[in-house]
């Protein structure tokens, strides 16, 4: 890898840690590029999806030239695995905030469960979570909640590829999902809890997929530091 190379342009896969904003990845790359190549002081880097600070996985970050193509990327279909934790609700509809209700569990069945499953399938409405980065009258969504103003969220069509339950555990069930652009994960965790008589969030979410591009041949930061300069040196 050059310079050169940087700035023609490349795909650089990098599994994204906990706890990690999509945003801080993106700049740790930047830092670490700039670090050991000659690069220009507007050397032009992005990413291509954004995860939560809450999921880990596959983040496609694009350099140089292929900035350009980001769009392209993103509109891909993406692959995640998660958990979902049956019986209660959260106001972001993941561990971001505390439970604010709890429901029964006892009456969910591996059956409930595979009825309700074919009502996520093919095109659904789905409303995003009010603690999301979408802007509503100049201000994200997530300002508005922690603010404590109420806003009305409209719906939006989104498209569910694959949706299967790979672990069913009490209160806790696995699944893995395909889903098309701006899909939210959490919330498909929330209508599910409702779809089952109960509530529901998600506990832990990793993107494994966007488009042919798979997390396994991804690398977290720090190994993407230690192959530059491996190959610098």
């Amino acid at each position: 890898m050059q310079a050169e190379d940087l700035l023609a342009g490349k795909v650089l896969l990098i599994d994204k840690p906990l706890n990690w904003s999509s945003f801080q990845a993106v700049n740790k790359l930047k830092y670490i590029l700039k670090n050991n190549f000659d690069l220009p002081k507007k050397f032009k880097i992005g990413h291509a999806g954004t995860l939560d600070p809450l999921a880990t996985g596959l983040l496609i970050i694009c350099t140089g030239k292929f900035t350009k193509i980001i769009s392209e990327i993103q509109s891909q279909a993406k692959e995640y695995t998660g958990t979902i934790c049956l019986g209660a609700t959260t106001p972001s509809y993941d561990l971001e905030t505390e439970i604010d209700a709890t429901f029964p569990t006892e009456h969910i069945t591996e059956a409930l469960i595979n009825k309700a499953l074919p009502h996520f399938l093919g095109e659904i409405d789905q409303k995003p979570p009010v603690f999301s980065a979408i802007k509503k009258d100049g201000k994200r969504l997530y300002e508005h909640a922690r603010a404590g103003e109420e806003v009305e969220i409209k719906a939006r069509k989104t498209t569910i590829h694959e949706f299967e339950i790979t672990r069913f555990k009490l209160p806790e069930i696995d699944f893995r999902i395909v889903c098309s652009k701006g899909t939210y994960i959490r919330s498909i965790a929330y209508d599910f809890g409702k779809a089952l008589q109960s509530g529901g969030h998600l506990t832990s979410l990793r993107r494994t997929k966007i488009g042919n591009h798979t997390v396994e041949n991804a690398v977290s930061p720090e190994q993407f530091e230690e192959e530059v300069k491996k190959h610098i040196s």
